[in-house]
């Protein structure tokens, strides 16, 4: 039976460019981003785009009147169906704009939770999405349901016009956020479990960060022969992939790709995004790809070191940057990104795609794991076999001898291998 395609909605988008505003981003970017975006969406299919300038935010509908009726003829003519709007709309202006134009509206918040909603495969982000799309909703329903009081009359049965839906929808919303939580806290406590049981995995575990679309999936797929979803588009994976891959050296190590960052995210969708993040916290090695091809890699690379930094894991485990997409680099910039990573210690200019610079950083990814380490002595009961075997299975026991009551055991050892062996 042949499957239905989904019906494609045309789409704009729009970057309001608010001057004065704090944390405002570089509109050309910006919108290109937004763009990238919505073409993560399947179903979508962007016509046009536009930078609107902007003084100030009118309460009710975030442009002027004249802008307004400008973009309702440009929207008009080009048949859209649905307007991107790349920053918040509060649900008074979405429903004005709505109206105005007679086209269905998304912000930077609806669109990223679309995309999240698509993407996200594991339990617990299936799970985190469904939580932040209820609140984002919760916000909507109980505020967009006021302007109905007037409208519906209604017989007034409980409460005032309108005040039995806005109070229904309210508690049916909150009954699945509770419900959401409950099979969230125990798929947390299931995750909690494996990672327990990794760390008696004596293999040291790699973690490929960067921002959405730098090119980690396609160096992950590279590198373990994995069929992650490696597309041109942004937020391809939401949920971390591992495998354990044997590096040229000999050594093994487990591969783990996870989300892209990106700036700006909603504060509604914080929670959904860093429990996809959850294994770079066991991480003894964090590779940090970034797409050095692109306009913006400086600022991109800073948002990724201010994720890291709030994660707690940017001052324990080693970071390696990889300049990635070298091969989209030409002439002068060729030159001095290789130059400089050949410079540079702990920085590899590299291409996924074409396998270019991929042994020298395969080389360095060993080495980086050895250091810093330090020389203790352990004691072990006789009854510890199972601990005393895993340490030799890391390869890091210098002197093993047998006393009065077990083993008194000389291991040279990092300190994430040192607090992973303390949680067996």
């Amino acid at each position: 039976m042949l499957e239905h395609a989904r019906p494609v909605t045309r789409a704009w988008v729009l970057h309001p460019d608010l001057k004065n505003a704090s944390g405002r981003r570089k509109a050309e970017p910006a919108l290109a981003e937004a763009v990238a975006l919505a073409a993560a969406l399947p179903d979508l299919e962007v016509i046009g785009s536009d930078i609107v300038r902007l003084s100030q935010v009118q309460p009710g509908m975030l442009f002027g009147k004249g802008k307004i009726d400008e973009l309702k003829a440009v929207l008009k003519s080009a048949e859209v169906e649905l307007v991107l709007i790349d920053g918040p709309v509060t649900p008074v202006q979405q429903r004005n704009l709505e109206k105005a134009w007679g086209v269905k509206l998304l912000d930077r918040t609806g669109l990223i939770l679309e995309i999240f909603s698509d993407r996200a495969r594991t339990s617990e982000g299936v799970l985190q999405v469904e939580m932040a799309a209820l609140s984002y909703q919760r916000t909507r329903l109980v505020r967009a349901w006021t302007h109905l009081e007037r409208q519906r009359g209604g017989l007034g049965f409980v409460g005032g016009p309108g005040e039995t839906q806005i109070e229904a929808d309210r508690r049916a919303i909150d009954e699945q956020l509770n419900r959401l939580r409950k099979q969230l806290a125990k798929v947390v406590k299931t995750r909690e479990l494996h990672r327990a049981s990794r760390a008696k995995v004596p293999f040291p575990i790699v973690a490929l960060v960067g921002y959405t679309n730098a090119g980690k999936s396609t160096l992950f797929n590279r590198l373990t022969g994995a069929e992650v979803l490696a597309k041109d588009m942004l937020f391809a994976t939401l949920d971390p992939t591992m495998r354990k891959i044997v590096l040229p050296t000999g050594d093994e190590v487990i591969m783990s790709d996870t989300v892209g960052f990106i700036s700006a995210l909603p504060t509604e969708l914080v929670a959904a995004f860093r429990a996809t993040l959850e294994e770079v916290l066991d991480a003894d090695l964090i590779l940090h790809v970034r797409d050095i091809s692109h306009p913006q890699t400086e600022e991109q690379a800073a948002d990724v070191h201010a994720i890291l930094q709030s994660l707690g894991v940017a001052e324990e485990a080693p970071i390696i940057e990889v300049w990635n997409k070298i091969d989209l680099l030409e002439g002068d910039a060729r030159e001095a990104a290789l130059t400089q990573a050949e410079r540079t210690d702990d920085l590899f200019a590299m291409s996924a795609v074409t396998g270019e610079g991929m042994a020298t950083l395969l080389a360095a990814i060993p080495e980086k794991l050895k250091d810093p380490r330090t020389s203790e002595t352990l004691t072990l009961g006789f009854a510890e076999g199972r601990k005393r075997a895993w340490l030799f299975e890391a390869g890091i026991v210098t002197d093993d001898q047998q006393i009065d009551n077990g083993y008194q055991m000389t291991v040279f050892w990092t300190e994430l291998q040192k607090e992973r062996f303390g949680r067996l």
